[in-house]
């Protein structure tokens, strides 16, 4: 990471999504992680919310924050496995306007130093909806730790060079 200490940080206000089944808020750890590392970094943390492994539900939460201007981005935990229940990337599809390809393949190259090939059984992504970003990352405490400080402390931190995801959001919805 470039951090240019010349340039002004530029705090953004994100949303947190945890998808599971089984999670609750007494016990959502990835959720806790996220939170901590999202407050540290300097961040507002503008929602937070547990969502079953729905596609219907977990779309219609996004819809809500992606309308919501005071919401910049979306970070979700969970659902991103290969089983029948997890349907995380099903509900980005629902509501997305473009995909960042790069988000998912850097995560797993990160991710396969820790896990090795297990790693291929992530599909974390990210995607662009209406002008707000969504980053759907693993449910476990691993693999969040993974994404934020492998990519997303970086690309969230509006001094970031050579460039950054922050500096993006006031051209994310030209046409």
């Amino acid at each position: 990471m470039a951090i240019d200490t010349s340039r002004t940080f530029k705090p953004i206000n994100i949303a947190l999504l945890t998808v599971s089944d089984t999670r609750g808020p007494e016990d959502d750890t990835s959720g806790d992680i996220l939170a901590e590392r999202i407050k540290a970094a300097g961040h507002h943390l503008a929602a937070r919310a547990i969502e079953k492994d729905d596609a219907s539900r977990i779309a219609s939460r996004l819809n809500n924050w992606i309308d919501d201007r005071s919401v910049d981005a979306v970070v979700i935990t969970g659902g991103t496995g290969l089983t029948g229940r997890d349907v995380t990337p099903e509900a980005l599809d629902r509501v997305k306007t473009r995909d960042i390809p790069g988000f998912g393949e850097l995560f797993r190259w990160l991710s396969f130093k820790t896990i090795g090939t297990s790693t291929i059984q992530s599909r974390a992504c990210a995607v662009v909806a209406r002008g707000t970003y969504i980053f759907a990352l693993p449910g476990s405490n691993g693999a969040v730790k993974d994404g934020w400080d492998g990519i997303l402390a970086e690309q969230l931190d509006s001094r970031n060079r050579p460039c950054n995801f922050v500096e993006l959001m006031p051209r994310l919805l030209e046409k």
